[in-house]
């Protein structure tokens, strides 16, 4: 199911059609250093990870992970999305994509759309984002998107993140 278009990509649902896109993208060096191990190790444990999260979340909270595809091809590159955290007291976005479309401003477009998306169809009044101190091409994305440090937190399942919000005005 599309929910998002821009310029050069359209966001859409995750499915269990996906499984072996997200095998590969959990278990980039990136991923695996900056976001986690989610111990996705076969194509099973990929549909797993789609039901238990992405999906999971699409039916808890209308929103989740979405597949970032390119609009002249239909290439899956990566997922942008907005999280609901146990830990955190709002929405977070997030964005992984592989290496070999990283410095295209690929992410930028997908989370300037998603955090648009937040505000406007869920009525998200802030948004908050986290992310490794060391992660510069994921901060950068973040403050090109408005997006304003707060603080460091800890996270149960990391050590230190950086802490971001965009808090939309009306």
């Amino acid at each position: 199911m599309r929910v998002l278009e821009t310029d050069r990509l359209v966001l859409r649902r995750l499915t269990l059609d996906d499984a072996e896109f997200i095998f590969r993208l959990v278990n980039e060096p990136a991923w695996l250093r900056y976001i986690g191990d989610k111990h996705v190790r076969n194509l099973d444990d990929a549909r797993n990870y789609l039901r238990t999260g992405p999906m999971d979340m699409y039916q808890r909270f209308g929103f989740g992970m979405f597949l970032v595809e390119l609009k002249s091809t239909g290439e899956a590159i990566g997922s942008c999305g907005l999280l609901k955290r146990d830990t955190l007291p709002d929405p977070d976005i997030g964005y992984a994509f592989l290496p070999e479309h990283w410095g295209k401003g690929y992410a930028l477009e997908a989370a300037a759309a998603v955090l648009q998306y937040g505000h406007r169809e869920h009525r998200l009044p802030r948004i908050l984002a986290i992310t490794s101190p060391d992660n510069e091409r994921s901060i950068q994305v973040l403050q090109k998107c408005g997006m304003h440090f707060q603080r460091f937190i800890e996270m149960a399942e990391r050590d230190q993140v950086k802490l971001f919000a965009l808090e939309f005005v009306g």
